[in-house]
């Protein structure tokens, strides 16, 4: 998928945070939400602006964005 069709950052809105294209919804807010385990249609149904690409979209700026990341090595999880 190519984000950049969906996804802006624009001065002035939400302070240069990424948005999906054309609404004031951030790409952190539509991450946070799935990671609550809400749906592509409860995202929808909430925000009528957003479309499935956005959703999609907003999942691949994030991939892009830590595929440049430095690696944090976590500590093992306990047996």
């Amino acid at each position: 998928m190519n984000w950049q069709q969906w996804i802006e950052r624009k001065q002035g809105v939400l302070a240069g945070k990424p948005v999906a294209k054309g609404t004031r919804i951030s790409v952190e807010l539509i991450l946070e939400r799935l990671g609550e385990g809400w749906s592509e249609a409860q995202l929808m149904e909430s925000f009528p602006h957003l479309r499935p690409e956005h959703i999609r979209a907003a999942q691949s700026y994030a991939a892009a964005a830590l595929a440049g990341d430095e690696i944090i090595e976590l500590p093992a999880a306990p047996p």
